[in-house]
């Protein structure tokens, strides 16, 4: 086991023995002073700022590795949140690969009679079904020749929060009881590919009981992998997808992509991705 995995896991024992503590003090009195009851919550701050600064170094450390070019994972009319065209890392942290990771939801298409995605809420609706949203259930293929090594859609599919007090719930509670838990709580129900030459697609918040894939399977490009839904750390139904050098998101480095025929859109960029030529369904 490598120190970064150790650390990540010491990471995570520390936090929850905090939170056992912090439950505990309401129950119970505890048989030592308040104070160093803090003690485990500091050493997990030290430990996720060490780890932060770790990856961060390892990222700036020379060239950007050349973007490795793959097919669009959607097909249709999507548009990009969190992208690494905007910013690197796309997501606040260099941490389970997601140094060029990218968001992308589903669009209506105008010319349509389908309802638009909902918009956000300051107050109400607080919440909203993930089937009032375009991308849920939306077919995911393979971006390239590879073998499944990751796959898992246990995980529900949970109301949007994508109304401020939902938001503030969803970063405030939620996202931390989730971490807790670990990368797979976080990401939710997903999907990697071994894509070859140390690099893998990970797909995350897959829709519960969609997979058509199991570990071991060997697909192609454009072939059905799983439908998009709304399970794990997500604030609407959406596609997280990043590329990284290795299956384990705990340790994982991100790799930069480009998507062919599209590149890699900016935030609030409206792209559409054509069916594939040799995509099976």
């Amino acid at each position: 086991m490598s120190v970064r995995k150790i650390a990540v896991i010491t990471s995570r024992t520390l936090w929850l023995a905090f939170t056992v503590q912090v439950v505990a003090q309401f129950i119970v009195e505890l048989p030592y002073d308040k104070w160093l009851g803090w003690l485990p919550a500091l050493g997990a701050i030290a430990i996720d700022i060490a780890l932060g600064r770790s990856a961060a170094r390892a990222a700036a450390t020379g060239a950007a590795p050349e973007p490795v070019e793959t097919d669009c994972p959607v097909t249709g009319r999507w548009s990009a949140l969190n992208s690494p065209a905007d910013k690197v890392p796309s997501h606040g942290t260099h941490l389970y690969g997601q140094t060029y990771a990218i968001d992308i939801t589903a669009e209506s298409d105008p010319d349509s009679e389908e309802s638009p995605r909902p918009g956000f809420a300051w107050i109400w609706p607080v919440a909203r079904r993930s089937q009032d949203f375009p991308a849920f259930g939306a077919p995911l293929l393979a971006v390239a020749d590879a073998t499944v090594v990751r796959a898992t859609d246990r995980q529900r599919d949970h109301l949007s929060r994508n109304s401020l007090p939902a938001l503030i719930y969803m970063l405030l509670v939620e996202g931390f009881v989730r971490l807790l838990g670990g990368a797979h709580r976080v990401v939710g129900n997903h999907l990697v590919l071994d894509l070859g030459d140390c690099t893998y697609a990970m797909y995350a918040h897959l829709r519960r009981g969609s997979l058509v894939v199991r570990e071991g399977d060997r697909v192609r490009a454009g072939q059905l992998l799983a439908e998009c839904g709304n399970s794990g750390n997500s604030s609407e139904p959406h596609v997280h997808f990043q590329l990284m050098d290795g299956p384990d998101l705990s340790v994982a480095r991100g790799i930069p992509f480009t998507w062919r025929g599209i590149g890699v859109p900016g935030n609030g960029e409206t792209f559409y991705s054509a069916v594939p030529q040799n995509a099976s369904h």
